[in-house]
Protein backbone atom coordinates (compact mmCIF):
# COMPACT_ATOMS: atom_id res chain seq x y z
CA UNK A 1 0.00 0.00 0.00
CA UNK A 2 1.47 3.38 -1.09
CA UNK A 3 1.98 6.05 1.14
CA UNK A 4 0.41 9.64 0.57
CA UNK A 5 2.49 12.31 1.11
CA UNK A 6 2.35 15.64 0.92
CA UNK A 7 4.36 18.66 2.42
CA UNK A 8 3.32 18.93 6.01
CA UNK A 9 1.59 15.49 6.83
CA UNK A 10 1.46 11.66 6.20
CA UNK A 11 -1.92 10.47 5.37
CA UNK A 12 -2.60 6.72 4.62
CA UNK A 13 -5.76 5.42 2.65
CA UNK A 14 -9.06 5.18 3.38
CA UNK A 15 -9.94 7.87 5.68
CA UNK A 16 -13.23 7.06 7.71
CA UNK A 17 -14.60 7.00 11.03
CA UNK A 18 -15.13 3.66 12.97
CA UNK A 19 -18.81 2.82 13.40
CA UNK A 20 -20.28 3.73 16.76
CA UNK A 21 -22.14 2.80 19.27
CA UNK A 22 -20.99 5.38 21.70
CA UNK A 23 -21.16 8.21 19.52
CA UNK A 24 -24.88 9.65 20.65
CA UNK A 25 -24.45 12.19 23.56
CA UNK A 26 -27.97 10.98 24.84
CA UNK A 27 -26.99 8.44 27.47
CA UNK A 28 -24.71 11.61 28.85
CA UNK A 29 -27.09 13.93 29.15
CA UNK A 30 -28.21 13.50 32.51
CA UNK A 31 -29.36 16.01 35.35
CA UNK A 32 -26.83 17.29 37.96
CA UNK A 33 -28.46 14.64 40.22
CA UNK A 34 -27.87 11.39 38.04
CA UNK A 35 -24.42 13.08 37.07
CA UNK A 36 -23.75 12.75 41.32
CA UNK A 37 -24.54 9.60 40.92
CA UNK A 38 -21.81 8.47 38.59
CA UNK A 39 -18.94 9.33 41.54
CA UNK A 40 -18.98 9.38 44.61
CA UNK A 41 -19.83 12.59 46.43
CA UNK A 42 -16.29 13.88 46.86
CA UNK A 43 -15.67 13.07 43.01
CA UNK A 44 -18.42 15.05 41.78
CA UNK A 45 -17.55 17.96 44.02
CA UNK A 46 -14.38 18.05 42.98
CA UNK A 47 -15.45 18.61 39.60
CA UNK A 48 -17.68 21.71 39.88
CA UNK A 49 -15.55 23.32 43.13
CA UNK A 50 -12.31 22.83 42.11
CA UNK A 51 -12.12 26.20 39.34
CA UNK A 52 -12.53 27.98 42.80
CA UNK A 53 -9.46 26.76 44.54
CA UNK A 54 -6.90 29.60 45.14
CA UNK A 55 -4.75 30.06 42.01
CA UNK A 56 -2.01 32.80 41.05
CA UNK A 57 -3.28 35.92 39.77
CA UNK A 58 -3.76 35.77 36.19
CA UNK A 59 -4.12 38.65 33.07
CA UNK A 60 -7.76 39.47 32.03
CA UNK A 61 -8.42 37.68 29.12
CA UNK A 62 -9.74 39.29 25.58
CA UNK A 63 -12.76 36.31 25.35
CA UNK A 64 -15.46 35.70 27.58
CA UNK A 65 -14.12 32.74 29.48
CA UNK A 66 -16.85 30.51 30.81
CA UNK A 67 -16.79 29.15 34.48
CA UNK A 68 -18.07 25.43 33.12
CA UNK A 69 -17.24 23.67 30.05
CA UNK A 70 -17.60 20.35 28.33
CA UNK A 71 -15.19 17.73 28.92
CA UNK A 72 -14.39 13.74 29.31
CA UNK A 73 -14.25 12.15 32.47
CA UNK A 74 -14.06 9.06 34.41
CA UNK A 75 -14.50 8.43 38.24
CA UNK A 76 -13.11 5.29 38.03
CA UNK A 77 -10.28 2.93 36.77
CA UNK A 78 -11.43 0.66 34.29
CA UNK A 79 -12.05 0.02 30.56
CA UNK A 80 -13.67 2.58 28.35
CA UNK A 81 -17.14 1.93 29.57
CA UNK A 82 -16.15 3.81 32.70
CA UNK A 83 -15.31 7.18 30.36
CA UNK A 84 -18.46 10.21 30.23
CA UNK A 85 -19.19 13.34 28.53
CA UNK A 86 -20.17 15.70 31.23
CA UNK A 87 -21.25 19.37 29.99
CA UNK A 88 -21.00 20.85 33.80
CA UNK A 89 -17.09 20.39 34.22
CA UNK A 90 -15.24 23.52 36.19
CA UNK A 91 -12.55 25.20 33.63
CA UNK A 92 -9.51 24.72 35.65
CA UNK A 93 -7.70 27.79 37.30
CA UNK A 94 -4.61 29.43 35.98
CA UNK A 95 -1.67 29.44 38.33
CA UNK A 96 0.72 32.25 37.95
CA UNK A 97 3.03 29.98 35.61
CA UNK A 98 0.21 28.62 32.86
CA UNK A 99 -1.70 29.88 30.43
CA UNK A 100 -5.58 28.60 29.52
CA UNK A 101 -5.35 26.81 26.50
CA UNK A 102 -8.93 27.06 24.14
CA UNK A 103 -8.20 23.37 23.28
CA UNK A 104 -8.61 23.00 19.01
CA UNK A 105 -7.37 19.40 18.62
CA UNK A 106 -6.17 16.89 21.27
CA UNK A 107 -4.61 13.44 20.55
CA UNK A 108 -4.59 9.76 22.27
CA UNK A 109 -1.79 8.26 22.98
CA UNK A 110 -1.12 4.38 24.49
CA UNK A 111 -0.46 6.07 28.17
CA UNK A 112 -4.02 7.68 28.15
CA UNK A 113 -5.28 3.85 28.13
CA UNK A 114 -2.71 2.66 30.55
CA UNK A 115 -3.83 5.78 33.34
CA UNK A 116 -7.60 4.83 32.42
CA UNK A 117 -6.99 1.34 33.18
CA UNK A 118 -5.49 2.30 36.55
CA UNK A 119 -1.52 0.94 35.95
CA UNK A 120 0.33 4.02 37.16
CA UNK A 121 -2.82 4.53 40.35
CA UNK A 122 0.12 4.36 42.72
CA UNK A 123 1.33 7.80 41.63
CA UNK A 124 -2.02 9.17 39.47
CA UNK A 125 -3.73 12.36 40.52
CA UNK A 126 -6.91 12.04 42.02
CA UNK A 127 -10.31 10.53 40.62
CA UNK A 128 -11.91 11.93 38.65
CA UNK A 129 -10.07 12.30 35.88
CA UNK A 130 -10.08 14.45 32.55
CA UNK A 131 -7.57 12.32 30.31
CA UNK A 132 -4.91 13.58 27.62
CA UNK A 133 -1.49 14.85 27.51
CA UNK A 134 -1.43 16.07 23.75
CA UNK A 135 -2.46 19.21 23.27
CA UNK A 136 -2.96 21.83 20.12
CA UNK A 137 -5.25 25.26 20.48
CA UNK A 138 -5.21 28.99 21.04
CA UNK A 139 -3.74 30.80 24.70
CA UNK A 140 -6.76 32.99 25.88
CA UNK A 141 -5.67 33.71 29.57
CA UNK A 142 -2.03 34.38 30.57
CA UNK A 143 -0.75 33.67 34.51
CA UNK A 144 1.10 36.28 36.11
CA UNK A 145 4.69 35.36 35.42
CA UNK A 146 4.67 33.77 32.18
CA UNK A 147 7.19 35.75 29.99
CA UNK A 148 7.12 35.10 26.26
CA UNK A 149 3.61 33.70 25.48
CA UNK A 150 0.18 36.02 24.73
CA UNK A 151 -3.60 35.37 24.41
CA UNK A 152 -3.74 34.63 20.66
CA UNK A 153 -0.77 32.72 20.50
CA UNK A 154 -1.45 29.20 18.75
CA UNK A 155 0.32 26.45 20.99
CA UNK A 156 1.14 22.87 21.12
CA UNK A 157 2.44 20.73 23.57
CA UNK A 158 2.27 18.04 26.14
CA UNK A 159 0.78 19.53 29.25
CA UNK A 160 2.41 16.74 31.77
CA UNK A 161 5.78 16.87 32.59
CA UNK A 162 5.85 13.90 34.21
CA UNK A 163 3.99 11.22 32.53
CA UNK A 164 3.36 8.93 35.37
CA UNK A 165 4.44 10.80 38.25
CA UNK A 166 1.19 13.36 39.17
CA UNK A 167 -0.39 14.09 35.81
CA UNK A 168 -2.98 16.67 35.62
CA UNK A 169 -6.71 16.08 36.63
CA UNK A 170 -7.46 18.41 34.00
CA UNK A 171 -6.33 16.77 30.74
CA UNK A 172 -7.04 18.13 26.85
CA UNK A 173 -10.16 16.43 26.48
CA UNK A 174 -12.19 19.25 27.02
CA UNK A 175 -12.35 22.59 25.90
CA UNK A 176 -9.81 24.30 28.21
CA UNK A 177 -7.36 23.34 29.82
CA UNK A 178 -3.99 25.09 32.22
CA UNK A 179 -0.61 24.19 30.96
CA UNK A 180 2.56 25.52 32.29
CA UNK A 181 4.06 28.02 30.01
CA UNK A 182 7.67 25.80 30.16
CA UNK A 183 5.81 22.70 28.33
CA UNK A 184 4.81 24.73 25.36
CA UNK A 185 6.05 26.36 21.81
CA UNK A 186 4.40 28.18 19.34
CA UNK A 187 3.01 25.49 16.22
CA UNK A 188 4.74 25.13 13.97
CA UNK A 189 3.15 27.97 11.12
CA UNK A 190 2.54 25.28 8.07
CA UNK A 191 1.08 22.80 11.01
CA UNK A 192 -2.79 22.88 11.43
CA UNK A 193 -4.24 22.32 14.64
CA UNK A 194 -4.78 18.47 13.90
CA UNK A 195 -1.04 18.01 12.82
CA UNK A 196 0.28 19.99 15.49
CA UNK A 197 -1.83 18.26 18.12
CA UNK A 198 -0.95 14.43 17.26
CA UNK A 199 3.42 16.03 17.89
CA UNK A 200 3.91 16.61 21.31
CA UNK A 201 4.17 13.34 23.28
CA UNK A 202 5.46 11.04 20.87
CA UNK A 203 8.25 13.56 19.19
CA UNK A 204 9.76 14.69 22.69
CA UNK A 205 9.70 10.76 23.28
CA UNK A 206 11.41 9.92 20.06
CA UNK A 207 13.80 13.08 20.55
CA UNK A 208 14.58 12.33 24.21
CA UNK A 209 15.31 8.41 23.79
CA UNK A 210 17.93 9.31 21.15
CA UNK A 211 19.72 11.97 22.88
CA UNK A 212 19.71 9.48 26.16
CA UNK A 213 21.57 6.59 23.88
CA UNK A 214 24.30 9.19 22.72
CA UNK A 215 22.71 9.13 19.02
CA UNK A 216 24.98 10.63 16.61
CA UNK A 217 25.81 11.21 12.76
CA UNK A 218 27.09 7.80 11.21
CA UNK A 219 25.44 5.34 13.64
CA UNK A 220 22.86 2.71 12.75
CA UNK A 221 19.71 2.20 14.06
CA UNK A 222 16.85 -0.16 14.45
CA UNK A 223 13.20 1.00 15.08
CA UNK A 224 10.72 -1.39 16.50
CA UNK A 225 6.99 -0.52 15.54
CA UNK A 226 8.11 2.23 13.04
CA UNK A 227 4.48 3.17 11.68
CA UNK A 228 3.70 3.66 14.83
CA UNK A 229 3.23 7.98 16.80
CA UNK A 230 6.60 7.35 18.44
CA UNK A 231 8.62 4.80 16.14
CA UNK A 232 7.15 7.34 12.85
CA UNK A 233 9.19 9.96 14.49
CA UNK A 234 12.08 8.54 15.67
CA UNK A 235 12.90 7.29 11.71
CA UNK A 236 12.39 11.13 10.47
CA UNK A 237 14.38 12.06 13.53
CA UNK A 238 17.53 10.05 13.47
CA UNK A 239 17.69 10.47 9.83
CA UNK A 240 17.44 14.34 9.54
CA UNK A 241 18.08 15.34 12.80
CA UNK A 242 20.88 13.19 14.04
CA UNK A 243 22.48 12.39 10.76
CA UNK A 244 22.01 8.37 11.01
CA UNK A 245 23.86 6.47 8.79
CA UNK A 246 21.30 3.58 8.01
CA UNK A 247 18.04 3.08 9.35
CA UNK A 248 15.78 -0.03 9.81
CA UNK A 249 12.34 -0.18 10.44
CA UNK A 250 9.65 -3.05 10.82
CA UNK A 251 6.26 -3.29 9.77
CA UNK A 252 3.01 -4.58 8.84
CA UNK A 253 2.85 -5.40 5.19
CA UNK A 254 0.90 -3.05 4.84
CA UNK A 255 2.80 0.03 5.65
CA UNK A 256 6.54 -0.59 4.58
CA UNK A 257 5.66 2.01 2.20
CA UNK A 258 4.61 3.93 4.71
CA UNK A 259 8.31 3.27 6.17
CA UNK A 260 10.48 3.66 3.03
CA UNK A 261 8.85 7.42 2.22
CA UNK A 262 9.57 8.35 5.95
CA UNK A 263 13.11 8.06 5.33
CA UNK A 264 13.89 3.94 6.20
CA UNK A 265 16.45 2.39 4.39
CA UNK A 266 15.52 -1.49 5.40
CA UNK A 267 12.11 -2.03 5.80
CA UNK A 268 11.32 -5.48 7.87
CA UNK A 269 8.02 -7.18 7.62
CA UNK A 270 7.63 -8.68 10.80
CA UNK A 271 4.66 -10.55 9.77
CA UNK A 272 6.99 -12.44 7.28
CA UNK A 273 10.59 -11.79 8.92
CA UNK A 274 12.11 -12.36 12.34
CA UNK A 275 14.39 -9.39 12.96
CA UNK A 276 16.25 -10.83 15.39
CA UNK A 277 17.79 -13.65 13.44
CA UNK A 278 19.44 -11.10 10.93
CA UNK A 279 22.90 -10.88 10.82
CA UNK A 280 23.35 -7.62 10.73
CA UNK A 281 23.90 -5.35 13.71
CA UNK A 282 22.54 -1.65 14.74
CA UNK A 283 24.14 0.52 17.13
CA UNK A 284 20.75 1.56 18.26
CA UNK A 285 17.49 -0.76 18.77
CA UNK A 286 14.61 1.82 19.58
CA UNK A 287 12.15 -0.50 20.74
CA UNK A 288 8.40 0.86 20.93
CA UNK A 289 6.76 -2.36 20.78
CA UNK A 290 8.04 -4.06 23.83
CA UNK A 291 10.43 -6.91 22.46
CA UNK A 292 13.29 -5.65 24.43
CA UNK A 293 14.71 -9.48 24.40
CA UNK A 294 14.83 -9.84 20.57
CA UNK A 295 15.95 -6.76 20.34
CA UNK A 296 19.43 -7.00 22.84
CA UNK A 297 20.21 -10.16 19.77
CA UNK A 298 20.82 -7.19 17.31
CA UNK A 299 22.32 -5.07 19.18
CA UNK A 300 25.83 -4.05 18.48
CA UNK A 301 28.62 -4.54 21.30
CA UNK A 302 28.41 -1.49 23.40
CA UNK A 303 24.95 -0.27 21.78
CA UNK A 304 21.50 0.55 23.51
CA UNK A 305 18.16 -0.44 23.18
CA UNK A 306 15.50 1.92 24.14
CA UNK A 307 12.13 0.30 25.66
CA UNK A 308 9.35 2.23 25.95
CA UNK A 309 6.94 -0.52 26.96
CA UNK A 310 7.30 -4.31 28.18
CA UNK A 311 10.22 -6.09 30.26
CA UNK A 312 13.49 -4.67 30.09
CA UNK A 313 16.31 -6.84 29.26
CA UNK A 314 19.95 -5.29 29.60
CA UNK A 315 21.25 -3.76 27.72
CA UNK A 316 17.87 -2.24 27.35
CA UNK A 317 16.88 0.70 29.24
CA UNK A 318 13.36 1.46 30.35
CA UNK A 319 12.84 5.01 29.21
CA UNK A 320 9.77 7.41 30.09
CA UNK A 321 9.48 10.77 28.44
CA UNK A 322 9.51 14.16 30.57
CA UNK A 323 7.82 17.19 28.67
CA UNK A 324 9.56 19.75 27.48
CA UNK A 325 8.58 22.92 25.48
CA UNK A 326 12.17 23.32 24.46
CA UNK A 327 12.41 20.28 22.56
CA UNK A 328 9.56 21.39 20.28
CA UNK A 329 10.56 24.58 19.93
CA UNK A 330 14.28 23.34 19.13
CA UNK A 331 12.60 20.94 16.64
CA UNK A 332 9.95 23.83 14.74
CA UNK A 333 12.37 24.52 12.14
CA UNK A 334 12.33 20.68 10.98
CA UNK A 335 8.46 20.55 10.83
CA UNK A 336 8.21 23.84 9.06
CA UNK A 337 10.80 22.83 6.72
CA UNK A 338 9.18 19.80 6.00
CA UNK A 339 12.37 17.87 6.54
CA UNK A 340 10.37 15.84 9.36
CA UNK A 341 6.25 15.27 9.29
CA UNK A 342 3.36 14.41 11.31
CA UNK A 343 1.73 11.16 10.56
CA UNK A 344 -1.99 11.04 11.50
CA UNK A 345 -3.92 7.59 11.48
CA UNK A 346 -6.19 7.65 8.91
CA UNK A 347 -9.17 6.81 10.86
CA UNK A 348 -9.48 9.94 12.02
CA UNK A 349 -9.44 12.84 13.49
CA UNK A 350 -12.10 11.08 15.45
CA UNK A 351 -14.70 13.96 17.28
CA UNK A 352 -15.24 14.83 20.22
CA UNK A 353 -18.25 12.52 20.69
CA UNK A 354 -16.19 9.45 19.54
CA UNK A 355 -13.06 10.11 22.32
CA UNK A 356 -14.72 6.41 23.70
CA UNK A 357 -14.31 4.82 19.51
CA UNK A 358 -10.76 6.22 19.78
CA UNK A 359 -9.73 4.81 23.29
CA UNK A 360 -11.29 1.33 21.70
CA UNK A 361 -9.01 1.92 18.38
CA UNK A 362 -5.57 2.94 20.49
CA UNK A 363 -6.02 0.09 22.92
CA UNK A 364 -5.69 -2.33 19.47
CA UNK A 365 -1.80 -1.26 19.01
CA UNK A 366 -2.75 -0.88 14.94
CA UNK A 367 -2.96 2.90 14.81
CA UNK A 368 -1.08 4.33 12.15
CA UNK A 369 0.82 7.43 13.47
CA UNK A 370 -1.33 9.28 15.77
CA UNK A 371 -4.79 9.28 16.85
CA UNK A 372 -5.99 12.83 16.94
CA UNK A 373 -9.64 14.27 18.39
CA UNK A 374 -10.95 17.15 16.58
CA UNK A 375 -13.54 19.40 16.32
CA UNK A 376 -13.50 20.06 19.83
CA UNK A 377 -16.96 22.88 19.87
Amino acid sequence: MEAVLNSTTTYLPTPRHLSSTHSSPLPFSLSFRERRRKFSPKQASVLRVFASSQAAPASSAAVTIPSQMKAWVYGDYGGVDVLKFDTAVSVPPVKEDQVLIKVVAAALNPVDAKRRQGKFKATDSPLPTVPGYDVAGVVVKVGSQVKELKEGDEVYGDINEKALDGPKQFGSFAEYTAVEEKLLALKPKNLDFVQAAGLPLAIETAYEGLERTGFSAGKSILVLGGAGGVGSLVIQLAKQVFGASRVAATSSTAKLELLKSLGADLTIDYTKENFEDMAEKFDVVYDAVGQCDKAVKVVKEGGSVVALTGAVTPPGFRFVVTSNGEVLKKLNPYLESGKVKPVVDPKGPFPFSQVVEAFSYVETSRATGKIVIHPIP
